[in-house]
């Protein structure tokens, strides 16, 4: 939790958070807690931004307080209101001619009393009848549309005096009275909803990268649905992911992000509930092209060879690309994953059972915490590596965005090297994994010892639930069977 000061470092990156009052939580959505992130990882800097965040904060709870707030979807309640005064004035205009008028709708008992209670409105009411009763039919019908006028130019009055309105509001609401029509429907994925939304994701350690990407997926939504003025539907969903010229794996994480913002909100927001009763989720059940046969296998992450990965890392020594080339050795000796290379620190070299490893503590997925024994041709560069580290870690970079990944720079060093030495986007760095597995298999390295070493899991209880695991000595006996590359 935030100390004093509001400040949470989160992956490096400092956040100003503010516990929102009991007594104003539902004019927030039902959300405890605000926080914004200062984009900056020093301290000094972050307690510095934090101050304009947290003075615009307390004056919106006090304003709450003070009932002087606009709430979150005002134009809407407005634009109802208007169409309402519009649907009166036509039907005493219908009911003048003859024609069957529709029942006047109820009004609000304030909103009359108030009216009712007010001498300049009364007379302006008395001066504007008096004056059209006298020229008949016509005069009657041009009563109601002055009326229409009267009342609308009350109501925005009656906005401007109750609520501290911005200069924006303002303009709006004048934009709204004068044409009603010129509003949009709203997303109902506003940025109050994405907020908390966010915040229960993060109380439930999802992580940040994943909270903020599918929040940037939902934004693109929410865009899509004001731009359009369509409702949130399958309709509107599937026409939202044609117009993107995205694959469909990429589509199919847009979807998901959608399906669990809409499971969040018809759980937890009651207001969500109502609008969406009976409505189905949206996001499922769309069908997204798929490559299949020879198309699939040309598009599919390929394994690179032992000679390949030979070729990249002395291209990469003589490039002199940083840490580039230990972390080739690194990967074809391992089959890690990049970035369980680069979190690797010197505290995790362990000694178990008489055999040095790399203890990976923290993976993509439960089976990837594992322990990885040093190949023999490992020894000198992990020695060279932890004397020479001067944070701790074994792998050197510059690299370390608010996510707290530290294998951006070198995986983006990886991909130019590789492709001006002619391989396509099929080869990767995790090709390298698919290095190691393919020469474990062709070794004999039975199929679990192998689930074992990269952090797979095997599918059966036997051996995920109930086995802890080949010994030590065993692991290093299968991970010395790698081919040593010829150019090390």
């Amino acid at each position: 939790m935030p100390k004093a000061n509001n400040l949470q470092l989160q992956g490096g990156t400092y956040h100003v958070r503010l516990d929102i009052p009991k007594d104003v939580q539902a004019a927030f959505g039902g959300r405890r807690i605000l926080s914004q992130t200062l984009k900056t990882g020093s301290r000094s800097e972050a307690l510095h931004l934090r101050l304009p965040i947290l003075h615009a904060w307390w004056s919106q709870i006090n304003a709450i307080r003070d009932g002087k707030l606009l709430g979150d979807g005002w134009q809407e309640d407005v634009v109802q209101t208007l169409e309402d005064l519009d649907a009166i004035t036509q039907g005493q205009k219908r009911a003048l001619v003859g024609e069957t008028a529709p029942p006047l709708p109820d009004v609000d008992p304030a909103f009359k009393a108030k009216l009712l209670n007010s001498p300049r409105f009364m007379e302006a009411i008395r001066m504007l009848v008096g004056d059209h009763l006298k020229d008949g039919i016509g005069g009657r019908v041009q009563l109601q549309d002055e009326l229409n006028k009267r009342l609308k130019d009350i109501l925005q009055k009656r906005l401007g005096a109750d609520f501290k309105l911005t200069n924006e509001q303002s303009q709006e609401l004048d934009t709204l009275v004068k044409d009603p029509a010129s509003y949009k429907a709203r997303s109902p994925i506003t940025k109050v909803r994405l907020a908390s939304f966010r915040t229960y994701r993060l109380e439930h350690h999802v992580a940040l990268k994943t909270v903020d990407q599918q929040e940037s997926k939902l934004l693109n939504l929410s865009e899509h649905l004001q731009t359009t003025g369509t409702s949130l539907d399958f309709d509107s969903v599937s026409a939202w992911l044609q117009a993107m010229k995205l694959s469909s794996k990429t589509k199919q994480q847009y979807l998901l992000a959608g399906s669990q913002f809409w499971q969040w909100a018809m759980t937890y927001e009651p207001q969500w509930r109502q609008s969406f009763k009976g409505h189905v989720n949206p996001f499922e059940k769309h069908t997204l092209p798929t490559l299949k046969g020879k198309a699939k296998l040309e598009a599919k992450r390929k394994a690179l060879t032992v000679e390949e990965v030979g070729t990249l890392y002395k291209a990469a020594k003589e490039q002199n690309i940083g840490a580039l080339p230990d972390l080739i050795l690194l990967g074809v000796y391992t089959g890690a994953r990049i970035e369980e290379l680069c979190q690797l620190r010197k505290e995790h070299l362990i000694t178990v059972d008489g055999v040095k490893m790399f203890d990976i503590v923290d993976a993509k997925t439960v089976a990837g915490i594992r322990q990885v024994p040093l190949h023999p041709k490992l020894t000198a560069l992990v020695d060279r590596l932890s004397k020479a580290s001067t944070d701790g870690y074994l792998v050197p970079t510059d690299s370390n965005n608010k996510y707290g990944i530290r294998s951006d720079a070198l995986s983006k060093a990886f991909g130019r090297l590789k492709t001006t030495m002619g391989f396509d986007r099929t080869r990767v760095f995790h090709s390298i994994r698919a290095t190691v597995i393919t020469q474990l298999v062709r070794a004999d390295v039975p199929d679990r010892l192998i689930n074992e070493l990269v952090g797979h899991e095997t599918g059966t209880v036997t051996f995920d639930v109930y086995s802890d695991g080949s010994s030590p000595k065993q692991k290093l006996k299968a991970i010395s069977k790698l081919p040593t590359l010829t150019t090390v």
